[in-house]
Formats: structure tokens, sequence, C-alpha cells
């Protein structure tokens, strides 16, 4: 029954992280992390090379890097608030909300360039009207492209992956943290590996995601966006797998730590 007062996220473990159920639980909010990084790489617009010259909706950049960019940025907040606050709760909803900052201002950056540089409006080239403004977007596609800019829907949609992959991200490294059961001057030693290993988490799920879109994708709008179940299903494998690996880890340099101290 112990277990039912568990608080993983707020405070010092109250189980030993040698508790099997203890260990289960940390697994299970893991792969969940990795589920929500998946899901928000989908919803964030993204329009690769053909973005970058004005021919395709979305941020002329990879999908892989704009979601890792969005996804370190608030890994590095998270980080900063946990050494501050030592709130793992607290932690997880600012590394959300950064993340949303940073790939929010990506955003209006490039609408600045494309408006007023390249000269052509924010228009969707996957929806005739905008999803949530109802604005008429076909007429205003350039011919032979398929869109530019980031229309008002696909700018709610990367605010809305900002902060679901950012939330992402900061609960696995909350909860690698925990795992290793340590508190203090003991945890900011091996705070380091957490962090690394939130990292190559987000870059896994990141690059699963990729792979489903395969190319662009404006928003929860885009027809490819419903596909998201599929990459889903495959990164709580893969983060399940890869979250097993790492919970070893960080229990091993918990022990370590507990041994020096």
């Amino acid at each position: 029954m112990e277990l039912l007062n568990l608080s993983v996220l707020s405070g010092p473990a109250i189980l030993f992280p040698e508790n099997p159920f203890y260990q289960l639980l940390l697994l299970i909010l893991i792969t969940l992390g990795g589920v929500l990084i998946t899901v928000s790489v989908h919803l964030i617009p993204v329009g690769g090379a053909p973005a970058a010259m004005a021919q395709a909706t979305g941020v002329g950049t990879g999908t892989t890097q704009l979601a890792a960019g969005a996804g370190l940025t608030g890994l590095l907040v998270a980080v900063s608030v946990y050494v501050l606050s030592g709130s793992g709760l607290i932690c997880v909803l600012l590394g959300g909300i950064g993340s949303t900052i940073m790939i929010s201002i990506v955003m209006l950056i490039s609408n600045i360039g494309y408006i007023y540089g390249v000269g052509v409006p924010p228009a969707s080239g996957k929806a005739s009207r905008d999803p949530i403004t109802k604005d008429r977007q076909d007429t205003y596609v350039s011919k032979g492209t398929e869109g530019h800019g980031i229309p008002t829907a696909a700018f709610i949609s990367g605010a809305a992956g900002g902060i679901i992959g950012g939330i992402g991200g900061s609960l696995i490294f909350v909860v690698l943290l925990k795992a290793s059961g340590l508190s203090g001057d003991d945890a900011a030693a091996i705070l380091p590996i957490s962090v690394i290993l939130s990292i190559a988490l987000f870059f896994v799920n990141a690059v699963i995601a990729s792979y489903n879109i395969g190319g662009t994708i404006e928003g929860f709008y885009d027809p490819k966006f419903r596909k998201v179940s599929k990459a889903a299903a495959v990164s709580a494998v893969i983060t399940l797998i890869c979250g097993i690996l790492c919970l070893y880890t960080m229990i091993q340099f918990g022990g370590f730590g507990l041994m020096a101290g």
C-alpha cells in the first residue's frame, strides 16, 4: 500500500530503487515521455528544404533538427529549474513551457522572413481553409508551391507540439534522476548522466517520428498526422527497451554514489 503514496515527480523517492514496483512505475513514465516526444514531432510544422525556398508550408529545416532544438531547450530549462528548486513537477511543467517558447519564436521569425523578406503570405497547401480561423488558403498559395510560411493553424499546432515534447523530455530527465535514489550533492554528481540519457532518448523518438512523417508536415490537420498512432506504438516499444537500459545505468550509478557516501 506504500506504493499509493509514491510521488516520483515531487520530492525525493520514498521507495528504494531496488523495489520492482517502483522500477516498473519509473519505466512506465519513461515510456510515456518517449511517446509524448514522438507525438509532439508530428505537431510541429516542418517544410524542410522546400520551405527554406518558400515552396512548402512550415519552418525551413529538418524534422529531427527542429524537434530536437525545441526539446533540448526545454530540457535545458528543466535541468536549470531542478537545480534551483529540486521539484520534479515544476521542472517538467517549465520544461514544456521553455520548449514551446523556443519553437514559437522560431516560427515567428520564420514568418517575418517569409512575409517581409520573400514577400509571400503564410498559406497552407494542405487545406483550402485554415482549420482554426477558417480563412481561405488556396487562393494565396503561389503556383508551383505547396504553400509557404506558417499559417495560424500550423503555428498553434507547433506551439502545442513544443509544450508536449518539452514535457516528455523533461519527464524522462526527472524520472532517470529519481531512479538513482540519490539526493542533494550526490544527485548533482550524476545529473549529467541523466541529461545525456534524456537527450539520447529524445533523439531516438524524434528520428522515429521523422521516418514516419517521411518529409514535410504542417501539423494536426495534415493528412500525414493520421499515421501518428503507428509511430506512437513503435515509440512505446523502443522507449521501453531503451528505458530498461537507462534505468539500469542510473540505478548502478546511484549504487556507486551510495557506496561512495
